[in-house]
């Protein structure tokens, strides 16, 4: 009778952490877009170059958006595969 409650255990535990996954994932991404417009708005206004700067810090904003949330996506993938809650050594980022 002890495997099934082990069992609800484990999926709630890998539930738990594809949600903070998820949640850290989509965080950094959205400050990597302000991060990038802020700095490109203060270049801006430091050389006077409105709004050349800010575009390009948009645009490079956008790129670390879509890249954090690709990486986002595979390891939530390696985080749904059962059996799989051992860290492999490797750093996820």
């Amino acid at each position: 009778m002890s495997g099934p409650p082990q069992g609800d255990a484990q999926e709630r535990q890998r539930n738990a952490r594809r949600q903070g996954l998820a949640y850290q994932g989509a965080f950094e991404a959205f400050v990597a877009i302000l991060i990038a417009m802020g700095a490109g708005h203060w270049v801006d206004q430091r050389f006077g170059t409105s709004p050349l700067y800010f575009l390009i810090g948009t645009a490079v904003g956008f790129g670390a958006f879509v890249l954090r949330l690709v990486r986002l996506g595979r390891q939530l993938q390696q985080a749904a595969k059962p059996g799989d809650d051992q860290p492999s050594g490797k750093h996820p980022r």
